[in-house]
């Protein structure tokens, strides 16, 4: 527990972490701000002084995954060339299945006034699945032109089919689901039009 009046270094990201330890562990009822102040090992107040409450809290913190998968998405241009195409889908869309996963994202839903702020965000600007969507449209044209995926590719379809398809599995997914990287490599395979791995 840290001691009253210090400061403690990436206060967002530690209550973050800890709420989805608390998720893991014990699903969306036991999300609490006591229980998720209680995993960061931090005062109890703490969760109410950098949120308005939970629901802004459970907003936030699906939102910030979102960012973070969208930077991984805005760094595909740097691999434009490198592996296989393939690989590079994979990895973004384990990276929008892992970020937030479905406890995470089904959370939101679950909490009407999470949804709203998250989607009064995304209106505004904040990154999200349109995001991530354009970059993999981007990255898809680039590997076109240099002859790496084929001529005529639907880039931005193609883009869309697999935000779409993650974005579903993480709303639907039950605990019991296939493994990630499987569910990632067979969406891949099919959208390329090549054979499924796990056929």
């Amino acid at each position: 527990m840290s001691p009253r009046g210090v400061a403690i270094p990436d206060i967002r990201q530690r209550l973050f972490t800890a709420a989805e330890q608390v998720l893991a562990r014990e699903g969306p009822a036991a999300l609490t701000s006591r229980a998720i102040t209680g995993e960061a090992g931090c005062a109890k107040g703490m969760l109410h002084a950098h949120f308005a409450g939970l629901d802004e809290f459970v907003a936030e913190l699906v939102l910030d995954r979102f960012a973070r998968t969208a930077r991984q998405a805005g760094e595909l241009p740097a691999v434009v060339g490198r592996r296989t195409v393939a690989e590079n889908l994979v990895a973004v869309a384990l990276a929008l299945l892992t970020s937030a996963g479905p406890t995470v994202a089904g959370l939101a839903v679950t909490r009407p006034a999470a949804s709203l702020l998250i989607r009064r965000a995304l209106e505004a600007g904040a990154p999200g699945f349109a995001t991530i969507q354009g970059s993999i449209a981007d990255y898809l044209e680039a590997e076109e032109r240099l002859g790496r995926l084929a001529a005529g590719t639907d880039a931005p379809a193609v883009a869309l089919a697999l935000v779409g398809t993650v974005h579903h599995l993480l709303m639907t997914a039950p605990a019991d689901a296939p493994d990630a990287r499987e569910q990632a490599e067979r969406l891949v395979a099919v959208l390329l039009g090549g054979p499924s791995p796990h056929a």
